[in-house]
């Protein structure tokens, strides 16, 4: 639990801070602010439905991820609000750094993980 900095796998930019958080047992996340410059007031231009055009800042992104081994998190609903896309996922901390998260999504039997920092205030 906690807040993290989410860190593009492609290019390295910090984009934003995440905190997740416990609901009934389930892990859930949201994000709390933007970091990428330019970004800031970002909206869900290619969402659909309810979330077309709302502010990023705030929109849930992980939603009920259930603990399947000791400390590994598995949901269906990893949601990308710059791509618009839902991936399935699985979140852990590294073994070797309680500091770095792993947060894996998967489009079939593709997948991509990202490292995610912990955010000190």
């Amino acid at each position: 639990m906690g807040k993290w900095r989410t860190i593009d796998d492609r290019n390295g930019i910090t984009k934003a801070i995440v905190e997740l958080y416990k609901e009934d047992g389930l892990l859930q996340g949201r994000v709390l602010k933007i970091l990428e410059k330019g970004k800031e007031n970002a909206l869900c231009i290619k969402c659909e439905g309810e979330l077309k055009d709302k502010p990023v800042e705030g929109m849930q992104i992980i939603f009920s991820f259930k603990e399947t081994d000791k400390g590994v998190y598995k949901g269906k609903k990893l949601f990308d609000p710059e791509q618009a896309m839902t991936f399935r996922g699985k979140i852990w901390l590294d073994p070797d750094d309680p500091d770095k998260l792993k947060v894996r999504g998967y489009l079939a039997f593709l997948y991509r993980t990202q490292t995610w920092l912990r955010f000190q205030e």
